[in-house]
């Protein structure tokens, strides 16, 4: 088969589209032939060898990617013969593989794919989606909020809006650039602003006093630095801050944003992370991510959440990820072999 290679850590060049052995499934394991495998931030910190996020470096040679997409071709010994055939999805967990034509998953870890869901879409909310169902247990949003969503065409910033879109709340988008902003106002945003540009503030403040609204009720911050603050800047007095990341200072590199000691206090606001054992601890369960991921998959089905998929082909992983460093997509980035 073909798969992509990490021989050495360091740029997006260094990951290689090389001829490699067939996985075997051992028990307990199905082999999938993968039609779409997922790409995340992660995994460009890891290939670049970045340590400090939750999953450890790999060891080198490694066949990098956790999520995939695609049908049973073979199962291990004393796996359940009804998975053979069947499309399924499944996150890896932390053993990687995914940027292959096939791919070792454990059977406990599949879930089929609903019929009305393409490969991509699967993978998207596989892991994307369940990051967002577990976010959406802390937001409690209502039809008398007001969201803020930066980064809202990504991939899980698309599906804040359309969610938040769902409950009958006012949508406020940021994205950077033109297309991006112009995808969001496609999402339902009921203003989409590109806050790459100096003045968005006050045009989002401007919205806002023209519904009589003294601020935004929620900010959902992926993006912390500059444009996070200036978001939090928006909240009205008792507005919640949802941080589930910080991608303007570099996934490893950069840090939740730091308040002047009594300002939040002063004004009203919570300001609560909500990756890590926060969600896990709210979803509940004996496998709290599998809730999270079923949850997702029902949500896209029902046709409630639509996921963006940027597909790029296999061979093209390098291009995949500088494109993920460089915040020149929009949606979850899948390979395709």
């Amino acid at each position: 088969m073909h798969a992509i290679r990490l021989h050495a850590f360091g740029p997006a060049e260094n990951l290689r589209h090389e001829t490699v052995e067939d996985p075997v499934p051992g028990p307990g394991e199905v082999r999938v032939a993968v039609a779409a495998a997922g790409v995340h931030l992660l995994d460009t910190a890891l290939r670049a060898g970045k340590q400090g996020g939750p999953l450890p470096l790999p060891e080198l040679p490694t066949v990098p990617g956790r999520e995939v997409a695609g049908t049973v071709d073979a199962l291990g010994a004393g796996t359940d013969p009804a998975w053979l055939g069947r499309r399924v999805v499944a996150h890896l967990g932390a053993a990687p593989g995914g940027y292959a034509e096939l791919a070792v998953v454990a059977a406990a870890r599949l879930h089929p794919i609903p019929p009305n869901l393409d490969a991509g879409q699967a993978v998207a909310m596989i892991g994307t989606g369940r990051t967002t169902m577990g976010i959406l247990l802390f937001a409690d949003l209502t039809a008398d909020d007001i969201a803020l969503v930066p980064a809202a065409a990504g991939g899980i910033g698309s599906l804040l809006v359309q969610h938040a879109r769902n409950t009958g709340a006012t949508v406020i988008g940021l994205a950077g650039g033109p297309a991006k902003v112009a995808r969001v106002r496609e999402l339902g945003a009921d203003l989409a602003v590109d806050y790459t540009d100096d003045g968005w503030p006050t045009l989002v403040r401007a919205f806002l006093d023209g519904r009589g609204a003294p601020g935004a009720t929620l900010v959902f911050d992926s993006v912390g630095g500059a444009p996070g603050r200036a978001a939090v800047d928006l909240l009205a007095h008792g507005g919640r801050h949802l941080v589930f990341g910080w991608s303007s200072g570099g996934l490893l590199d950069g840090g939740p944003l730091e308040f002047p000691d009594g300002e939040l206090a002063a004004r009203g606001i919570t300001s609560e992370q909500v990756l890590g054992p926060p969600l896990l601890a709210r979803a509940g369960g004996d496998d709290p991510m599998r809730t999270l991921e079923t949850a997702a998959l029902a949500e896209a089905a029902a046709g409630r959440l639509v996921p963006a998929v940027q597909p790029f082909p296999l061979a093209g992983a390098a291009a995949a990820h500088r494109a993920l460093e460089g915040r020149a997509t929009m949606g979850k980035v899948v390979l395709v072999p």
